[in-house]
């Protein structure tokens, strides 16, 4: 298993993506932090999968008076953390690292975005946007780099970013400047971490079959417009993304860094407004 004695934290991890990431790493041998904002029951799906493959898990939070006691439970630690408060962030890490003993991999994921015309996004829903997106994963990425300086030890950093670093979405102008953000953030990372040993890339996924495309895979018209764009004719996978995180996760991709990866079936290079 390529991933065997290793630690890694999946933002965002309770469903669709995140959890498609935390069981194929987990298949690798890694021992996952999964780590929700408000689906509990997600995270507790994820833990069930978890330890159905056989891993080991600390699902995370960041109220440690609220904690259950670790020993009934040698498996989980059921709690959450809000990806776009520094505070929740940084207790995240502390209380991963506490648990393991050490963080190798982390993967930002977590990540939401707002519809709206421009000209009537509200400053509210601007900054919940660019806070998880941008700043949850600015914040993230500094605790991880902090801890492997301090145990002076390398590591992986891998972003969920999306082809909307590069392809434009109108209505959702928050949501592709945040991504567009990343991708200068893990270009300039890159060079700044290279020698501490941390490579740091991006995963740009297009159209992923998830829950938060529910209502587009209940609009047939939407739906075929959208897959007449797409050169494979099909919608991805969770594993499509989960298979490329765990081949940057690994010591196979120890010469990649400062990249963004696209797995989108071909969207971005064909897509065509309708």
């Amino acid at each position: 298993m390529k991933l065997e004695g290793k630690v890694a934290l999946v933002t965002g991890s309770s469903q669709g993506i995140g959890q498609g990431i935390v069981l194929r790493l987990a298949q690798e041998g890694a021992k996952v932090v999964i780590n929700y904002r408000s689906h509990p029951e997600g995270a507790e799906e994820t833990l069930e999968k978890v330890k159905a493959i056989g891993g080991n898990c600390y699902v995370a939070k960041c109220y440690a008076a609220e904690c259950p006691n670790e020993s009934s439970n040698p498996q989980g630690y059921t709690v959450q953390a809000d990806l776009g408060n520094v505070a929740e962030i940084r207790q995240l890490i502390a209380e991963s690292i506490a648990h393991f003993g050490q963080l190798d991999i982390l993967v930002n994921n977590a990540g939401i975005e707002k519809h709206a015309p421009f000209w009537e996004v509200s400053e509210a829903d601007y900054d919940a946007v660019m806070n998880v997106n941008l700043k949850g994963v600015f914040f993230a990425t500094q605790a991880m780099v902090q801890h492997l300086k301090d145990t002076q030890r390398p590591g992986k950093i891998i972003n969920i970013s999306s082809v909307h670093e590069e392809l434009p979405f109108p209505n959702f102008t928050a949501y592709c400047a945040s991504k567009g953000g990343m991708r200068m953030l893990t270009r300039n990372l890159a060079i700044e971490l290279a020698p501490l040993g941390i490579t740091v890339n991006n995963v740009a996924p297009g159209a992923i079959e998830t829950p938060i495309n529910t209502q587009l895979l209940n609009n047939p018209e939407k739906l075929g417009a959208l897959l007449h764009n797409i050169p494979l004719g099909r919608l991805g996978q969770p594993q499509d993304v989960a298979s490329l995180v765990a081949f940057l996760a690994s010591g196979e991709a120890s010469y990649i860094t400062g990249s963004t990866i696209v797995v989108d079936g071909g969207l971005l290079w064909n897509y065509q407004e309708q």
